[in-house]
């Protein structure tokens, strides 16, 4: 089982090796880690906006990071997984 620093450890490589050159530079949003059932439910976005917290400044499209807690398995959500965090 995994502890919160270790989920995040995992979180901070996936984003790492899931971004492109030209994507703009991307941060987890610490600020608003949570846990669900299991799941540690990791919030990503521009430094830009983390920074401003300006809505102008968002990017879309950046579904959290979810770390399951029991297998240490880290993958990028998905729309289709709004219910884990909603």
């Amino acid at each position: 089982m995994l502890n919160h620093s270790e989920a995040i450890s995992r979180a901070e490589s996936l984003l790492s090796s899931e971004t492109n050159p030209d994507d703009p530079e991307l941060e987890i949003d610490y600020e608003n880690v949570e846990e669900r059932n299991g799941i540690l439910i990791i919030p990503f976005n521009s430094v830009q906006y983390l920074d401003t917290r300006d809505a102008a400044d968002m990017l879309l499209d950046c579904w959290p990071i979810l770390v399951d807690l029991a297998t240490g398995k880290a993958r990028m959500g998905t729309i289709m997984d709004r219910h884990i965090w909603m």
